[in-house]
């Protein structure tokens, strides 16, 4: 069959080379076209309906497994496949892994750094109920009050009571909700209307403390019988140590808005990693797999290889984890945050820890100056031994790499979450005179399709590089689309 002439619903034999970091199989045509096939794995016969069709590919669904892959298992989650968010969840673990350090090897070749070595992927055994944090968007089902996920790019509710990569508990506690939501006639939020109140359930889930904050979020200033929830709540799990408003009135998909307003028990909850402990504010960035954090920092430490004498700039450090988990193997921590609830978590965790040799500033990232500036009237010229960057899923900024190449850092430690922002980033760095280390994906998301990795950029003598300006240089800074799994992880 040849490419001009398919057509939807259009039924197709082919067989599937390989599957991308969004889950889909994906296979070539006879003529030549490109198919993506959600659900199929590397090595698979399949027969699939056509469901798109453009001229340089087309999509298919599932119909049939004519042959089965080595690498298929069957899938821990019973959530339809429109959930999309465990997109290896029928993968063995083993080509999983694979997968995933492709995909950081792919990042690199396409941007011209085919030379990078990527190492295997760290990860740990656990696969399931991983997961520290959870955003449930509320709405109308036929029982009443419900909850779940967003289908893959719509705002279409699965409703999921018992998602596999979330604690058990998370399940009790929107069961419990939803329940007594119902049974009260509370409203839910109409995006096309703006009317109605619950918009979403936001949990948190301290692992070494068994802490747990519920923050509902709604379109109105007060939640009505917000009393006997708290009760009724906290006496079925105790586990419940914080309940919070997040008002939200704005027409938006930004799940959070500005304003908290504190229900029963802390403003936060806290938890234990690398050893210290840390208050958790809803608003704040603290990552979602405890322990697998636990193994990143210890291996962007190791990368670090630090004296004890050190003064390390800790950039989008949220609330201090990162910096703080090092803070005794150097002499100084300078973290910098644009968010000031986030800021003044990360003082009190270095005082709750007894750390002293912590300092921590607001400051903008989308400019040097901006980021730098309140950090700089403390201690004038920042001059760093090492900098410690885990930016947003959009990467760094040239202003900011250009900076730090301005400024002679001999030491960059970069965390990411999206490997081909990092390879981005890394063509100026290297362009700047850096030598791009050994790349070690770390699986902090097991059968998703998302990977964190770090590296280490160095050099010795900064003096013989001229460095480039962001105005004349040609950088092409393409915004990178990416599969969100139902939440805004940075």
């Amino acid at each position: 069959m040849k490419n001009q002439n398919l057509k939807k619903d259009d039924t197709v034999t082919v067989r599937i080379n390989e599957i991308n970091n969004l889950g889909s199989g994906v296979g070539k045509l006879e003529g030549g076209c490109v198919i993506f096939i959600n659900g199929a794995v590397t090595g698979e016969l399949v027969r699939a309906k056509l469901i798109k069709v453009n001229k340089s590919f087309c999509v298919g669904k599932l119909e049939e497994i004519l042959e089965p892959s080595p690498y298929r298992e069957n899938s821990f989650c019973h959530a339809p496949l429109s959930c999309g968010g465990c997109v290896y969840r029928h993968v063995k673990r083993e080509h999983e892994l694979e997968l995933k350090k492709s995909y950081v090897e792919h990042s690199f070749i396409k941007v011209g750094l085919s030379d990078i070595k990527v190492n295997d992927v760290l990860h740990l055994p656990e696969r399931s109920g991983y997961r520290n944090k959870a955003q449930y968007p509320i709405g109308i089902g036929k029982n009443g009050v419900t909850a779940g996920f967003y289908a893959a790019k719509t705002h279409k509710i699965i409703p999921c009571l018992d998602c596999a990569l979330q604690p058990a508990i998370f399940g009790e506690i929107l069961s419990f909700f939803c329940e007594f939501a119902t049974k009260k006639g509370i409203s839910v939020y109409n995006e096309e209307s703006g009317s109605g109140l619950l918009r979403h359930l936001y949990l948190r889930y301290g692992k070494s403390t068994d802490e747990i904050m519920v923050c509902i979020v709604i379109n109105g200033d007060s939640m009505p019988h917000s009393d006997e929830l708290c009760t009724s709540l906290t006496e079925k799990i105790p586990s419940v140590k914080s309940i919070m408003l997040n008002i939200n009135t704005k027409n938006t998909n930004v799940v959070l808005g500005e304003k908290y307003i504190t229900l029963f028990g802390k403003s936060y909850i806290t938890d234990v990693l690398c050893g210290k402990k840390f208050n958790i504010s809803p608003g704040s960035f603290y990552q979602v797999n405890h322990d697998t954090a636990e193994l990143l920092y210890k291996t962007a430490a190791d990368l670090g290889d630090f004296s004890g004498n050190e003064t390390v700039l800790d950039l989008y450090c949220g609330i201090g984890t990162i910096g703080l988990s090092m803070a005794d193997k150097v002499g100084k921590i300078i973290g910098i945050e644009i968010v000031p609830e986030a800021v003044e978590c990360a003082k009190e965790n270095a005082r709750i820890n007894e750390i002293e040799n912590a300092e921590f500033y607001c400051g903008d990232a989308s400019s040097a100056e901006k980021l730098f500036e309140n950090a700089s009237k403390a201690h004038g010229e920042l001059k760093p031994d090492a900098v410690i960057i885990d930016p947003p899923r959009k990467g760094s900024t040239p202003e900011l790499i250009n900076y730090l190449a301005r400024i002679d850092v001999p030491k960059i430690i970069y965390i990411s979450c999206d490997p081909d922002t990092l390879a981005r980033d890394c063509v100026l760095f290297r362009e700047l005179g850096y030598t791009i280390g050994d790349v070690t994906p770390v699986d902090m998301f097991p059968a998703t399709g998302h990977i964190e990795s770090v590296v280490c950029l160095s050099r010795e003598k900064a003096d013989d590089y001229i460095h480039i300006s962001v105005q004349t240089k040609d950088l092409k800074r393409e915004e990178i689309v990416c599969h969100e799994v139902n939440e805004d992880e940075k």
